[in-house]
This record gives C-alpha cells, sequence and structure tokens, in this order.
C-alpha cells in the first residue's frame, strides 16, 4: 500500500519517508497513552492524590493550563516555521522537551508533597507533546498523495496506537504485574509506575529517529530567525484578522475546537475514572487499555479507507456521532464487564475521529500556509482545552459523582457534531 503511495507523493518523500513519518506515530504516541490517560494518571490518584475528586480537580488544572500554553504558542511557531522552511529542527526541540518533562516523573515519590512536581512536569510535557505535534502534522500534505491522505493518515494513527499498546504491554509485563518488577523496582515506592515513564522517554526517544533520517523537510528560506519571528506575527495577525477570507476552514475549527475538547477530555480522564468509579488498580487499568488500544487502531486503519472514499468530513460525523452514543452508554455501565465492553466499542470511533481530522486539514489548508494552519489547528484543539478538564473537575466536585462531571463531555461531542454539519470539503 506504501508502494502506492511513492508514486503520487511529494518529491522526495518515497516508500521510507512515509514509513518513516508513520511510525513517529507509533514513537510519541506512547506518552498520551501511558503517561497522561491510564499509568502515571492513576498513580497520581492512587498515591498523590487526598481522594479521587481530588485528583480529577488537580489533574484537570495542570492539563489545562498547559492548554492554553500551546493554544498561545501553536500558531506563533506555525507562522514563523511557514517563513523559516524547515519543520525538523522544530519537531526535533519539542520531542526532546517532552521526553526531558517525562524522564523527570521518575523523581516523583508516592507522598502528597510531590503532588506539584508531578503536575508541573506533566505539563510540561503534555504541552511541548502538542507543540510538536504542529510540525508532524503540516508534513501529511507534503508526503502523501492528495488521493491518499485518509489512508496514510490512518495508517500513522493506527501505527501510534500500536506502539501506545507494545509500550503499555512492556509495562504490564516488567514493571507493574510481577511481583519482583524488572530491576530491583520497589513496588511501596511507587517505582514500577514512575518507571513507566522512563520507558516512555525513551521508547519516544528511540523512534522518532527514523522521521529526522529519511522523512523530507522542505528547505529552509535563508530568513533569520529573528526576521521571520516578527514577520510570523504579522503573518498571523494578518490570518486571524483575514478569517472570514477563509470561512470554511473557520467552520471546521470551531467544530473541531468543541469535539476535540470532549476527546481530548475523556483521554485525561480515562484512567481516573475507571480508578475512581470501579475501583481498578493500575493492572486492571492496563488492561483496559490495551483493549481500547487495539480496537482504537483497528478503527484509525479501517477508517482511512472509508476517509478517501466517502470523505474526511462524513468520517468525522460518523465518528462523533458514535462517540456520543457509546459515551453515554458507558456511563451507565452497571459492572466492570461492561465497562470493558462498551470501552472497546467507543474505542473503534476513536481513531477515526482523530485520523480524519488531521487528513480534513490537509485537504483545506493553503500551501503556502500549511504549519500556520495546522498551528491554528493546534490552536483549535486546545482554545477550549482548559473548559472540558475545568469542567468536569467542577462538576465531579459539585456533585460529588464522577458519573455526573464525565456526563458533560456528551455536551462537546453534541455541540462539534452539529458545528460540523455545514463544513464543505473542498
Amino acid at each position: 500500500m506504501v508502494a502506492e503511495a511513492q508514486s503520487d507523493a511529494a518529491p522526495g518523500a518515497g516508500k521510507k519517508g512515509i514509513i518513516a513519518w508513520c511510525i513517529f506515530d507509533w514513537a510519541n504516541s506512547a506518552f498520551p497513552t501511558v503517561v497522561i490517560t491510564f499509568v502515571f494518571s492513576n498513580y497520581y490518584t492512587a498515591a498523590l492524590a487526598s481522594s479521587p475528586e481530588q485528583a480529577t480537580q488537580d489533574w484537570g488544572l495542570a492539563i489545562s493550563i498547559s492548554g492554553i500554553a500551546v493554544a498561545i504558542l501553536a500558531p506563533i511557531v506555525g507562522a514563523v516555521a511557514d517563513l523559516g522552511g524547515r519543520r525538523k529542527p522544530w519537531l526535533a526541540i519539542f520531542s526532546l522537551l517532552c521526553i526531558a518533562a517525562g524522564l523527570g516523573l521518575w523523581t516523583v515519590e508516592p507522598e502528597p508533597s510531590f503532588a506539584l512536581r508531578a503536575l508541573i512536569l506533566v505539563g510540561i510535557a503534555n504541552a511541548t507533546f502538542e507543540l510538536g505535534q504542529v510540525f508532524y502534522n503540516a508534513m501529511l500534505p507534503e508526503i502523501a498523495p492528495r488521493a491518499m491522505l485518509g489512508r496514510i493518515s490512518g495508517w500513522a494513527w493506527g501505527s501510534g496506537y500500536a506502539g501506545g499498546l507494545v509500550c503499555l504491554t512492556l509495562t504490564l509485563v516488567f514493571l507493574i504485574l510481577p511481583e519482583k518488577p524488572l530491576f530491583g523496582l520497589e513496588m511501596a515506592k511507587g517505582e514500577p509506575a514512575r518507571a513507566s515513564a522512563v520507558l516512555v522517554s525513551l521508547w519516544y526517544l528511540v523512534f522518532a529517529v527514523p522521521l529526522f533520517l529519511f522523512t523530507p523537510d522542505r528547505p529552509g528560506s535563508g530568513m533569520p530567525f529573528a526576521r521571520a519571528v516578527g514577520q510570523g506575527l504579522i503573518m498571523l495577525k494578518r490570518t486571524l484578522s483575514d478569517l472570514r477570507r477563509h470561512g470554511n476552514i473557520a467552520r471546521y475549527l470551531l467544530a473541531r475546537m468543541i469535539y476535540t475538547d470532549g476527546l481530548n477530555t475523556l483521554f485525561i480522564f480515562g484512567g481516573v475514572y475507571a480508578a475512581g468509579r470501579f475501583g481498578m488498580d493500575t493492572q486492571e487499568v492496563l488492561v483496559f487499555a490495551i483493549l481500547l488500544n487495539i480496537t482504537a487502531g483497528i478503527g484509525a486503519a479501517a477508517f482511512g479507507w472509508i476517509d478517501d472514499w466517502i470523505g474526511a468530513k462524513r468520517t468525522i460525523i460518523i465518528a462523533v456521532a458514535s462517540l456520543t452514543v457509546f459515551g453515554g452508554l458507558i456511563l451507565l455501565a452497571p459492572s466492570k464487564l461492561w465497562f470493558y465492553v462498551l470501552g472497546c466499542a467507543l474505542g473503534i470511533f476513536v481513531g477515526p475521529a482523530q485520523s480524519a481530522s488531521r487528513s480534513l486539514m490537509a485537504r483545506l489548508a493553503p500551501e503556502e500556509m500549511r504549519t500556520e494552519m495546522f498551528g491554528l489547528y493546534a490552536l483549535s484543539g486546545k482554545a477550549t482545552a482548559f473548559i472540558g478538564p475545568a469542567l468536569v473537575g467542577w462538576v465531579t466536585v459539585a456533585t460529588n459523582s464522577q458519573e455526573i462531571g464525565m456526563a458533560t463531555i456528551l455536551v462537546f461531542f453534541l455541540v462539534g457534531l452539529v458545528l460540523m454539519l455545514p463544513v464543505k470539503e473542498t
């Protein structure tokens, strides 16, 4: 399949370039899966927070603040990169910062006094991870033929879920399940869970290398950095003021902003909800995460073909509508078994919602503004990022009910779905 893409891909992309680009998803997807959603969030809930409700509020605040930072910085660095030309240096910088913060999580001991350190490091890692995605996503339309944008985006997302699955499995087999974890790690000191962040960081570092070796980058423009920053800010200001000229893109970004906020909030609180609502320990959360990654990876890869067949917009509508239905059913789940079953069904539509969103942006973005547009794309994923987690946290504390707090996510899906209907796919 990749060989088919080679003949039509951007000059110099080739088979190796496309595969290496997809492998980067394998590399960095372990971070949100293991650290943000499942293992480390569960560790924070069990070992650092005073209660599940307090953990929900603290974790949500940290992710919200990092989301605000991304919303502010992503369009700026995107505009600067469009003028500077090259994207790989930016991607390398933000990837290394994310890896460094992840390694720092090893120092978070299971004492309440380490809670603030954990939240700061997680916030830094999450922000730099998301900023790196701006440059990674902007490479898609330049390495993939237009007729295969959906498939290649889907293959990459599928690769990401597979990478998250393998990393989670290694965490489970070598760190969490054994009575005597690898390297003599001590359970009483929370070292297996802390070591999971180290594993993720090393995983990210190693598997990111192929992209930097084999995936082509645009040539540099030769513009000095200081001038690129100044001109980038001017260009961004002009783009934002003239966004009405790109009305269809603006409508799409607004819709994506809303339903992505719901999706991100679901990821953030998945492990926290499982631990608090059903009393699931780290091992049980990991088993659920593995099943979820399998179904999500299958959904992303399979719906890539559907994306290229019926269009990204219709794929997004199908995915978000299904997320709403299964998300509501999960909140009514009477037992762990039903939580597992419905969670796996929901997982099938998580990947397509993400992958088709990226391929639609790749189709809509003007060539000369791609990185800037993907900066706005990142902004649309983070501009209201503080609202979802904060709302879940506040409602959970106010009602003393995780179910009611998590139900607010469904509102984001429904509103985003309605706003998506008038978007035109060109």
